[in-house]
């Protein structure tokens, strides 16, 4: 199985580049989507074989999340079940036979951390979540995090310290989530591989300069450490500030 998530960072605007190459290219049994930046009815994609899912923020052009999978799922949910939080458009969660695949869009802290406090209140409640999904039956998360959680992944850790996705409270909570009983799977397979990210400013000409951050993952619940095949970040793929990331398992 090869499931992929992917930050287009407005799917309308990535359809004009070369979305459906790089789909078709990825052959993905799902296809996990963040900032679509889309409103019901202002794209219809035709994608044979793919069952299709969207979660719309209220606020228009704004975050979003959709899934694209050719197993069609035991049930769909949408949100994590808190008004507070569901309003965004920030997660799908379907359910298998086997495990939850959850596509997560987490918030951006923002410039001068005017969100951090938000950030800290949907971590707990989102590990809350996740934690009583791995209850029932093993758990694929994906989706853009927003957190650099170590040194390795980012290419400029001291200047960033301060800045939302690389602060102490952000990464503390990537810990907290990973102690609880999940895998990072990147860092599973390539423990110590560097220079690998999946965002790059637009500014300064940072994907150039490979100046990244490695912000989107998949994570899995402990149970699944057997059944992981590889993990990738898809550097080649542009059209988005983020690259997609991949998993592949049994």
């Amino acid at each position: 199985m090869r499931y992929i998530s992917w930050n287009v960072n407005g799917l309308r605007a990535v359809m004009g580049k070369n979305f459906m190459e790089a789909f078709d290219s990825l052959d993905a049994d799902a296809f996990c989507l963040q900032e679509t930046k889309l409103q019901q009815g202002q794209i219809e994609l035709d994608l044979p074989g793919y069952e299709q899912y969207w979660n719309y923020a209220e606020r228009k052009g704004y975050s979003g999340t959709a899934v694209f999978v050719k197993n069609k799922p035991l049930d769909v949910t949408y949100g994590i079940g808190i008004s507070e939080h569901d309003t965004e458009g920030r997660v799908i969660t379907l359910e298998y036979d086997d495990h939850y695949l959850i596509c997560c869009y987490t918030p951006n802290s923002q410039d001068g951390l005017k969100r951090l406090d938000y950030r800290m209140t949907w971590e707990r409640d989102f590990l809350d979540y996740l934690n009583g999904l791995k209850q029932k039956k093993s758990v694929i998360l994906c989706g853009d995090l927003n957190v650099a959680h170590m040194e390795i992944d980012l290419k400029n850790p001291a200047s960033n310290h301060h800045n939302a996705g690389f602060t102490d409270e952000e990464r503390s909570c990537m810990s907290t989530l990973l102690s609880s009983g999940y895998i990072d799977t990147f860092r599973y397979f390539y423990p110590d591989r560097e220079d690998i990210y999946s965002w790059w400013s637009y500014r300064f000409q940072a994907r150039t300069r490979n100046a990244g951050w490695r912000i989107d993952y998949f994570l899995v619940s402990e149970d699944m450490k057997d059944r992981l095949k590889d993990a990738t970040i898809y550097t080649e793929i542009t059209g988005s500030d983020h690259c997609p990331v991949g998993l592949e398992f049994e």
